[in-house]
């Protein structure tokens, strides 16, 4: 009887998915600036990039059956340093594969227009008229003159329901960069957590592998289904 109780459980709640956090969709922003391939005493043994790579590898696949995720990349790939912003696909169904090949083949080049491609994320998602969801995944400061407070409080202002998380992996805040107008010299914060802090969403700062994983189910899962489907298993 509780078996059959969990499953109709969780089958309502799939069928209503509108109402679930997950029912939005969502674009990831992925840091494929130079410094994530660096290796310094901060990264140690491993770049960023390789242990990023883990982590997507091992997040995505729980993500993307219940939540459809599209992929921005910024870094490579531009005409000049700051230039490199690539949409590879819009939110669809089921697309942990190809963000865990497009992340895979990804070799990390140019600085950090972080606030550009958020802003690029959400004109993709159609926040201004529907609710949306971006997750900032980035290894540091705006490198390109962005200024992702006024970013953030331009989104609140125009969104019909949009959130945005901010996920500082190994994050190192410059306060020498002459291109981050916004930076606070007096936190070690990224000026990135402006975003979230304006738009409903968390800031996560992330030094492992599995905290990055975390960090990813938390804002990009959805934890009603799968709590459902772990209770479903358990009874099985």
């Amino acid at each position: 009887m509780i078996r059959n109780a969990i499953a109709a459980l969780t089958a309502t709640a799939l069928a209503a998915s509108p109402a679930l956090p997950c029912a939005a969709p969502a674009m990831l922003v992925f840091d494929g600036s130079a410094s994530m391939d660096e290796i310094s005493f901060e990264t140690g043994p491993n770049t960023r990039i390789v242990e990023a790579r883990q982590a997507i590898r091992r997040a995505m696949p729980e993500i993307t059956p219940h939540r459809e995720v599209g992929l921005v990349i910024y870094g490579p790939g531009g005409a000049d340093s700051c230039s490199g912003i690539e949409v590879r696909f819009p939110p669809a169904p089921d697309t942990a594969a190809e963000i865990i090949q497009e992340i895979g083949a990804l070799r990390p080049s140019g600085l950090t227009p972080l606030s550009a491609a958020v802003e690029r994320a959400a004109q993709v998602l159609d926040y201004q008229t529907q609710p949306a969801v971006v997750v900032l995944v980035t290894d540091g400061n705006e490198t390109c003159g962005g200024r992702p407070c006024a970013l953030g409080q331009r989104l609140a202002e125009t969104a019909q329901d949009l959130t945005v998380h901010v996920i500082g992996f190994r994050a190192v805040v410059d306060f020498f960069s002459w291109n981050n107008p916004e930076q606070d010299p007096t936190t070690n914060a990224t000026v990135a957590r402006c975003l979230a802090d304006l738009n409903g969403g968390l800031f996560v700062s992330t030094e492992t592998v599995d905290a990055l994983v975390d960090a990813l189910n938390q804002t990009l899962g959805c934890a009603l289904i799968g709590r459902l489907e772990g209770a479903e298993r358990a009874f099985n």
